[in-house]
């Protein structure tokens, strides 16, 4: 996936591009682990790519994943407490945390869904969204005067419906 995609401000396509470009070229690669998320063994092994070892592509998707956390935390510094369950408000930064760390895994051929990725996503959720609740109220049983009055209306029609179809039937004349 390509890292220019439409933003607000041109800070983030520029940066992608800069690293997309590192990274094609094979100049960019940190030995830095990000807060000890590593590969899980739930998820399919990295792809070699450009003659890269495995280990390699393993490594640079942690340091990118890194740089895409960060950028979600920057996002998130200019929501205030009152907004951080508004969808509306915290889609955006979601949706590029996302973006992010799926689009550098499908461009390296790390496979997504992925444990790093994963964790950074459980992390968002553990430090920004913990206190969100749904706003619409859980459902209850109805009432039981409600409840036994749908119950017994099927089963006194159904004598009723079977008689009506037996007494029309006795009839034998053809129907058109």
């Amino acid at each position: 996936m390509a890292p220019c995609t439409q933003m607000g401000s041109g800070r983030l396509s520029r940066g992608l591009l800069l690293l997309w470009a590192l990274l094609g070229t094979g100049l960019c690669h940190v030995g830095a682990e990000a807060e000890g998320f590593g590969q899980d063994a739930r998820t399919s092994p990295p792809v070699a790519l450009f003659n890269w070892t495995a280990q390699l592509v393993e490594e640079t998707y942690t340091n990118i994943t890194q740089k895409c956390w960060e950028f979600f935390v920057d996002l998130m510094r200019n929501v205030t407490v009152s907004e951080l369950c508004e969808w509306k408000v915290i889609s955006r930064p979601y949706s590029l945390l996302q973006a992010c760390l799926e689009g550098w895994a499908d461009h390296l051929h790390y496979g997504y869904p992925n444990a790093l990725a994963e964790q950074y996503i459980f992390q968002s959720h553990h430090r920004y969204f913990h206190n969100c609740t749904l706003e619409h109220q859980a459902l209850f049983d109805p009432p039981e005067d409600v409840l036994l009055a749908m119950i017994i209306a099927p089963i006194c029609l159904i004598p009723f419906l079977v008689t009506l179809v037996i007494w029309r039937s006795k009839n034998g004349k053809a129907q058109p």
